[in-house]
């Protein structure tokens, strides 16, 4: 039972940064560059959030292991769930960071600014879309046998 909570805490946790971005996204997308560059600054420490993403793919990888015998569905859905956390990371490193380079995070400007806003911004959304589902697959993969009745 510990190790389903904790699967489900940590991958629930890692879907408030992702949650937070989608719902920012309408509200900062057409935001000048002075504002922009002002609001980016409240990311400041949320690489933190790495750590997390990494704990909760080793915890969903042990669920899936640990549940393999017992239920194959619910180790299926785990496994599903590292893999989207993982794929969140592939779309992070592709889409996000290169803006946060390019910027020195937000601190500075170049030319092509709004096209990095626009990737950083949709690449966040993808991943709180992503993430989510690996919640819910993680949720799936706690629930037990008895979810297959649903």
């Amino acid at each position: 039972m510990f190790l389903k909570l904790t699967t489900l805490a940590l991958t629930a946790l890692i879907a408030i940064p992702g949650g937070a971005h989608l719902f920012e996204l309408p509200g900062k997308i057409g935001l000048g560059q002075d504002d922009y560059f002002t609001v980016q600054g409240i990311y400041a420490g949320w690489a933190w959030f790495g750590v997390p993403m990494i704990a909760a793919i080793l915890a969903n990888v042990a669920l899936g292991v640990s549940e393999w015998g017992l239920d194959r569905t619910a180790s299926v859905s785990a496994f599903v769930a590292a893999s989207l956390i993982a794929i969140s990371l592939g779309v992070f490193f592709l889409f996000v960071f290169p803006g946060n380079q390019a910027t020195a995070n937000w601190t500075e400007t170049p030319e092509n600014w709004e096209a990095l806003r626009r990737s950083w911004e949709y690449g966040h959304a993808a991943n709180a879309v992503i993430v989510f589902a690996a919640l819910l697959a993680t949720g799936r993969a706690i629930a037990g046998p008895s979810a297959e009745a649903f």
